[in-house]
């Protein structure tokens, strides 16, 4: 197998729908890992080389902009240029308002709306004088409808996926693609983190009225794939006329919303 051209930068790549993201497109792009789990991004690299498929580590906090910046010149340098981003880098910090500390709040954006914004301005720079390029943000269903206990997280979803829509009008006339990919609950370590025990899965899917939270019509959690599915299928030439667009993987959870 020859190695491939095109060049597809993965935040979020050392675990959970980022590593799932990553596996993905490793088929057909040469992935660009972006963590700050060094030594889950190197596991991730070396599963794939086994694969006899190609990827790259690249430690680095989205959150810290000097950082993003050498490391998208970094990628462009030694891979080539950037032709795919997905932003999946994300995090979750719990807590009624009243008593969410500012570090949380802080901590939660910096990740999850100004790490979408630094990762995607500099490689949108990079990709306008090139006219070519696509930029999926995975963002979340709880971005739609409110949830009690997941302030500073809907919110900052809710501003991702804002942001990566106006985006993508700005960047239409130079030929990229910019679009958004919600996930409702699935199967990964910050979704287990919420369950109390065991029966968590079954819980998440009978919904939960006290916390005016539906059930999941599909009767079934997503697997991380499911949601890489979907980045795959946007990134490709098959979506080629798809931008400004949420695409909703959650088992009909939010009904739409």
């Amino acid at each position: 197998m020859g190695t491939p051209t095109r060049v597809a930068l993965v935040t979020g790549a050392a675990q959970g729908i980022g590593a799932a993201v990553a596996r993905a497109l490793a088929g057909e792009a040469l992935i660009a890992a972006v963590d700050t789990n060094a030594d889950g991004l190197s596991a991730l690299v070396a599963e794939l080389r086994q694969k006899h498929q190609h990827a790259v580590a690249y430690p680095a906090s989205v959150s810290d902009v000097a950082a993003v910046d050498a490391v998208v010149e970094r990628i462009e340098r030694e891979l080539g240029p950037i032709e795919v981003l997905a932003n999946v880098a994300g995090v979750l910090r719990t807590g009624p308002i009243l008593s969410y500390s500012d570090e949380d709040w802080a901590f939660t954006f910096s990740v999850n709306t100004l790490g979408v914004f630094q990762v995607s301005r500099a490689v949108a720079r990079r990709m306008v004088p090139r006219r070519s390029g696509v930029i999926v943000t995975v963002g979340s269903n709880a971005a739609a409808v409110p949830r009690t206990q997941m302030a500073a997280y809907a919110a900052s979803k809710a501003a991702s996926s804002m942001f990566t829509k106006c985006l993508g009008l700005e960047l239409a006339p130079h030929g990229i693609r910019c679009n958004v990919v919600s996930p409702g609950s699935t199967d990964t370590a910050m979704q287990r983190a919420l369950w109390a025990d065991d029966s968590g899965a079954q819980a998440v899917i009978a919904g939960s009225p006290e916390a005016y939270r539906l059930g999941i019509p599909l009767q079934r959690i997503a697997t991380p794939e499911d949601i890489a599915n979907a980045v795959r299928f946007l990134v490709s030439d098959a979506a080629r006329h798809i931008t400004l667009h949420d695409l909703r993987v959650d088992g009909g959870a939010t009904l739409d919303a």
